[in-house]
């Protein structure tokens, strides 16, 4: 008996996916749990595991090919073929059966997006010496090898499609700039006590948390206090969420991804440390899980290593709010004395959506972020 392999839905979001590799072809055998495909989701490339054992009588779906959830992409069952089930094309079997093969002697490191690319113009990723962290192929690697348009008045250009992560995250924020009348409010923090005890800290934790830890720390515990901050505004309605889920930016040379550091307000400051570490890793070498990308209610954005004194973050629809973090620098600012002095300082910006939060809303939501961080006591309970 013939059983089709669909499309799976990999996250919450997924609406359908893109034939990265195949690690199989027509006439293997496989067995449930075996590693048979990947898939580049909307979030992220995750492989696919095969649910039966069995023999592989078609692909029906080539590298490259989008297949929406729940379409066929390959017939497993027993013999060579006979009963494979819904017709396929040779042009098309061939040619993911070529393109999974081309590989097979390694499995090459690349992101998503070299991926798409390198199918594209044909290239094979074992040929290429990859110039990205720990040897990964990058654009700039298949496209240094690949054809280029030709030149005109504007010099040699090269042309790419967008990864689905590229689509989606273009698609969710004109999404959010259409959509949602959103407002911002801003605040100066001064980080002088949590510099210190980033200090003490630093002789008895190696490595010691980083100061956006301490915002996510604070904004966890801020949100236990103002749940409305931590909800949505979702089919004309208002929800509110019982688990507080921080979701931090994390810029990858495809785009930007956002874990989920889970229940934050029930994590320490060194567990939040520990997992954003942990989270950020994934996301650059490309082991993060749709999981993992999924269900986060509030967000947190951080440019500060690029030196930015502020900026303003786009809402991630349906959340009610972003926070935006700026760099930490010493500024000048007065004293209780009405001294000017200098005092390592940050800049939060938070962006609000006005359909659920209002200007107090967010003021006293705020408020409370930066006197949590103001008083880093508070944040080692």
């Amino acid at each position: 008996m013939a059983v089709e392999i669909v499309m799976p839905h990999l996250s919450d979001s997924m609406e359908e996916g893109t034939i990265v590799r195949w690690l199989i072809a027509e006439g293997d055998a496989v067995t449930e749990g075996q590693e048979i495909v990947e898939v580049e989701t909307d979030k992220a490339t995750v492989t696919y595991e095969s649910e039966l054992n069995g023999t592989v009588l078609a692909l029906n779906a080539a590298v490259g090919d989008t297949v929406p959830v729940g379409g066929v992409i390959a017939v497993v069952g027993e013999g060579n073929g006979g009963s494979a089930g819904a017709p396929v094309s040779a042009t098309r079997a061939t040619r993911a059966t070529r393109t999974a093969g081309a590989t097979s002697g390694r499995r090459v490191k690349a992101s998503p997006l070299a991926r798409r690319i390198a199918a594209e113009l044909g290239v094979d990723l074992a040929t290429l010496a990859g110039s990205g962290p720990h040897g990964r192929v990058i654009r700039s690697d298949v496209e240094r090898s690949g054809a280029r348009a030709p030149g005109s008045a504007k010099g040699t250009t090269t042309r790419t499609r967008p990864t689905r992560l590229q689509e989606t995250v273009a698609r969710r924020m004109a999404e959010s700039r259409s959509t949602v009348p959103d407002f911002e409010l801003r605040c100066e923090v001064d980080m002088t006590r949590a510099v210190a005890l980033r200090s003490e800290l630093r002789e008895i934790v190696d490595p010691p948390p980083s100061y956006n830890d301490f915002i996510v720390r604070a904004v966890a515990l801020a949100l236990r206090g103002f749940p409305r901050v931590n909800g949505a505004y979702r089919d004309s309605g208002f929800e509110q969420y019982s688990r507080v889920n921080v979701g931090i930016a994390v810029s990858t040379d495809d785009g930007l991804l956002v874990p989920t550091i889970f229940d934050a307000d029930q994590r320490s400051l060194a567990q939040i440390a520990a997992t954003s570490r942990e989270l950020a890793a994934k996301v650059r070498d490309g082991s993060i899980s749709p999981t993992e990308l999924s269900g986060s209610t509030f967000s947190v954005s951080n440019l500060g290593m690029y030196g930015l004194d502020s900026f303003t973050a786009v809402i991630n629809p349906p959340q009610a709010a972003i926070l935006a973090v700026g760099s930490l620098k010493p500024r000048a600012v007065v004293d209780d004395a009405g001294a000017v002095v200098a005092r390592p300082t940050v800049h939060l910006t938070l962006a609000c959506d006005h359909r659920i939060l209002h200007g107090a809303d967010g003021a006293r939501f705020l408020t409370r972020v930066r006197d949590l961080l103001q008083k880093p006591v508070a944040l080692m309970t």
